[in-house]
Parts: structure tokens; sequence; C-alpha cells
């Protein structure tokens, strides 16, 4: 059995701001909680290889993995999986986004399968994904929508 994760939310946002604050894989750390680094490792136009460096967790362990992530804009989706696969035998990911009209949602759609000797089979791990994944999303949503709401307050300036 593998595990697989769905989860969606909506952002009061314009789509341009969503996918640029979400695929500037540099500013992680400032988007997510979770993160407390990123090293990109190459970039090759849309692809680009990282590195992510997570804050410790409650026995003071450090979690850090590469990952491959490439956008298609015109698709509206990503596509990552781990380079650096851990406690996972894979993990590949997909980021999908639509307009709506309350704003942009964004999905995510984790599939993967943990490795026999892991800290967490199947099934806790996409409980874990699932509780983290709802999270980090309110998170983003509320950290976009108040830079959509400082765009639209912000002086226009003549030429």
């Amino acid at each position: 059995m593998a595990g697989h994760t769905d989860n969606e939310i909506t952002i009061a946002a314009p789509m341009d701001l969503v996918w640029e604050m979400t695929n500037d894989v540099d500013n992680w750390p400032r988007l997510f909680s979770e993160y407390a680094s990123v090293d990109v490792l190459e970039r090759d136009g849309d692809r680009v290889t990282f590195r992510l460096t997570m804050h410790p967790d409650e026995q003071d362990r450090v979690w850090s993995w590469v990952s491959e992530r490439t956008a298609d804009r015109a698709s509206r989706t990503v596509r990552a999986h781990r380079v650096e696969t851990g406690p996972f035998q894979y993990m590949n990911i997909v980021w999908e986004y639509a307009e709506t009209p309350q704003g942009t949602r964004m999905r995510w759609v984790q599939d993967f399968a943990m490795k026999r000797d892991a800290p967490v089979d199947d099934a806790g791990m996409t409980e874990n994904i699932n509780r983290n994944s709802r999270t980090q999303m309110a998170l983003i949503r509320d950290r976009i929508e108040q830079a959509a709401g400082e765009r639209r307050t912000a002086p226009a300036f003549a030429d």
C-alpha cells in the first residue's frame, strides 16, 4: 500500500501573485513556517533542484532532503519529486492552480511510500502530511492575501 494525500485551499488573490509567491523557492523559508532554509543547487529553465532543511522537530532532529521541481505556467501545474528520498521509497508531488470567482485555488497531491525501516508507516505519514498541509496552506493563504492587500493599497506613482 502507498500513501496519497490531496489538499486544496482557495486564496483571495490573483493567479499571478499566487503563482509567483508559491514558486519562489528561494523565499520558501519566509512563506512556510516549517522550513529553516533552502539552498538552490541548480536551475535549468523552469526546473529547479534544491535542498530543503526543516526546523528541528520535537526530538531536536533536523530533516533535510533534495528535491527537483518543474513548473509549467501554461498548464498551471508543478511536478516535483524527492531526489534524496530519506525515509521515503519515493515521494511525488503535483501542485495545481485554478482561477475561481473567489480567487486562486491551489491543490497539492502527494503520492509516496515509506521505507520499511522508516519511523512511520504509509498511513501515519498520510496523517502527518494531511495535518501539516492544511496548516501550511492556511499560513500561505494568509501571507499571500496580506501581500495582495498591500499591493492594492500601495500608492500609484506617475511617470
